[in-house]
């Protein structure tokens, strides 16, 4: 790693410029989305878009996104992680820049999904900046302090970005990215370079089509299955596609000399195990925030900035708690939180089915919020920590974009199948056919939560130090 010796402390004045540049660089690709969906009912209003057409402005940056974050974390550690941290930033500012200047849904998809480009190539150089910056003792502190700082932005977000579209214009939330990219950037200049000297030489190029093809197979398969029924080909033809080119994807990746996604990975039981429970976890929390502030505006009457308050205490407890979660997992191992925060989760999202028109906010929405927020905080840090620790250090940047492919992944198919399933309809700003599919969506999301918690009780072990890899199974 270069810059450092053994590495950086945390609270020294280097380690905080490396917070904030992968705090606030991060924070770009995680909050536009939360705030575009808080956008949605007056996106769809103004530019005359139906429910797949929503679902397709949010999807279209989550399809890039999780198609290129191999990618992104196998170039941050060939040619260096800050350098492409950077790349990533002012992609996506230009991508904002014309997402603002859209003039209908179609253009304003296009830009969504270059947008989702910037946000890979950024994504997993933001915890893989940390592993490698950080002494391993300081590294779970740093981990928790990003989740935690995250909670500043995100508790800022939904609040700015819901007072933007009711007094403003949607169009700001995206122009918004801007100054802050300016930020990252200069901050970006007191943060050590790192990479991999045993990086691939080649990119696995044919891994990145068919991945991206697969997923945008099922993205499209799932977006149009609602309005046109499984037998359209207009579904079929996508269907087919995406698991064709899935398969081929995990074949390649089987056999090619330098894989993106190298399998080998998943044959250490708590890297496996902790990347399920990811999928299971962000899928639902996709599909909470997805449905939530949704259903806030169009069954429950809240205007967007009170519907984009809504959700604050979560950021909130995130902020105060999640360093110290982060902290419990070092000590105590990722088991026990990641079981009992996921089970939390799904108990407070299932009081959160019942909400209906004019729901109270402080009896309906707040003890529910709440209860997510505190099992969110105990859940998160010490999760990145366990996907980050059950991979090799010289692998840290793929460890992570495999860990941010899989949340993203689980979001983009969550976003794309839980209408679906919900029974949404075509237009996702009527209340009738709304409030009976968000409660649906709901109950799923708990049941997925749930699902994530069990699954890391039975998976996962008691010690953040058997979290790691063998020394032996480590070399290249």
């Amino acid at each position: 790693m270069a810059g450092t010796d053994d590495g950086l402390v945390y609270g020294t004045a280097q380690g905080r410029w490396v917070l904030l540049a992968t705090v606030l660089g991060s924070g770009l690709a995680f909050i536009d989305g939360t705030v575009v969906t808080i956008a949605l009912p007056v996106i769809g209003r103004e530019m005359h878009a139906g429910t797949a057409a929503l679902q397709w402005t949010v999807n279209g940056y989550g399809l890039t996104l999780a198609a290129f974050l191999l990618l992104g974390g196998s170039l941050g550690d060939r040619l260096g992680r800050r350098r492409m941290f950077r790349v990533g930033v002012v992609w996506f500012a230009l991508a904002s820049l014309l997402c603002g200047f859209a003039p209908d849904i179609r253009a304003l998809i296009a830009a969504r999904a270059l947008q989702g480009v910037g946000g890979a190539l950024l994504t997993p150089g933001s915890l893989a900046i940390i592993q490698a910056s950080f002494r391993p003792e300081e590294r779970g502190r740093a981990i928790g302090a990003w989740s935690g700082l995250g909670g500043i932005a995100g508790a800022v977000a939904p609040f700015f970005g819901g007072w933007l579209v009711q007094v403003a214009s949607w169009r700001w939330v995206f122009w918004v990215n801007l100054p802050l990219a300016v930020v990252v950037v200069a901050a970006l200049r007191h943060v050590p370079e790192s990479a991999d000297p045993d990086a691939a030489p080649h990119l696995d190029i044919a891994g990145t089509i068919l991945g991206a093809a697969g997923l945008a197979g099922l993205t499209a398969a799932f977006t149009g299955w609602p309005t046109r029924g499984a037998s359209d080909p207009a579904v079929l033809v996508p269907l087919v596609v995406g698991v064709a080119a899935t398969a081929g994807f995990l074949a390649v990746e089987a056999r090619t000399r330098y894989p993106m996604l190298p399998l080998r990975l998943f044959r250490w039981r708590s890297f496996s195990a902790v990347n399920a429970a990811t999928f299971l976890i962000y899928a639902a929390l996709s599909g909470i925030f997805f449905f939530l502030v949704v259903t806030l505006q169009v069954v429950c009457g809240y205007s967007p900035l009170a519907a984009g308050i809504a959700p604050l205490p979560v950021t909130l407890l995130l902020l105060a708690l999640s360093s110290r979660a982060g902290g419990l997992g070092t000590r105590i191992g990722p088991r026990l939180p990641m079981t009992v925060g996921p089970l939390v989760c799904a108990g407070s999202v299932a009081l959160l089915a019942r909400l209906g028109p004019q729901a109270p906010y402080m009896s309906a929405v707040l003890p529910g919020v709440v209860g997510f927020g505190l099992g969110l905080a105990l859940t998160v840090a010490p999760l990145t920590s366990a996907a980050l620790s059950a991979a090799p250090d010289h692998l840290a940047g793929t460890a992570s974009g495999v860990n941010n492919a899989v949340a993203r992944i689980a979001g983009l198919l969550a976003v794309a199948v839980l209408p679906l399933l919900a029974g949404v309809g075509a237009d996702l700003t009527d209340a009738t056919a709304l409030a009976p599919a968000h409660r649906t969506a709901m109950l799923i999301c708990a049941s997925l939560l749930a699902g994530g918690g069990l699954l890391a009780l039975v998976s996962l072990p008691g010690s953040m130090a058997a979290v790691r890899p063998p020394a032996a199974t480590t070399a290249p």
